[in-house]
């Protein structure tokens, strides 16, 4: 799989949130500047790691007017059961079926314990108030995610 190109529309979708509300790329297109960041699995301590930062730097995202919204393979019931386990607050989106992370190009080989495997390959894109993709970071540093991303948007964005 390939990464969509920086400087092209970011790939649509419309992806079902904790709450079963849909949520779609075009809901932000004019108005904020979007974190699209796609993990593998809710409850998990690097992907716990990863969601509480960018909880604790929600200000700092909305003073930046970013909106950020996690996105994986998980259902609905377990990303509820995530969000309130550890009060985030952001929006979490349910990839069962991986198409979206397929449009995207973070569903792949992966290998783990000298297993290989098809599965969601954390990465995070970031898209700017016209729905162009600006940024992808694909090796993601979950204890540091959310400055790295606060950190290029400082110096990309605004």
């Amino acid at each position: 799989m390939a990464f969509p190109k920086i400087g092209n529309l970011a790939p649509a979708f419309t992806l079902t949130n904790q709450n079963g509300e849909k949520v779609s790329l075009k809901d932000f297109r004019g108005k904020k500047h979007l974190v699209l960041y796609f993990y593998p699995k809710a409850l998990t301590p690097g992907c716990t790691t990863q969601a509480c930062g960018i909880r604790d730097s929600a200000e700092a995202f909305e003073q930046r007017n970013t909106v950020v919204l996690g996105v994986s393979p998980d259902s609905t019931g377990k990303l509820q059961r995530f969000i309130e386990k550890h009060g985030l607050n952001f929006d979490l989106l349910s990839d069962e079926e991986h198409k979206i992370a397929e449009k995207y190009g973070c569903w792949g080989l992966k290998k783990f314990m000298g297993r290989e495997y098809m599965g969601l390959i954390r990465t995070t894109y970031i898209i700017d108030k016209s729905g162009r993709l600006r940024h992808i970071i694909d090796r993601v540093k979950t204890k540091t995610h959310d400055t790295e991303v606060l950190n290029w948007i400082d110096e990309h964005l605004n």
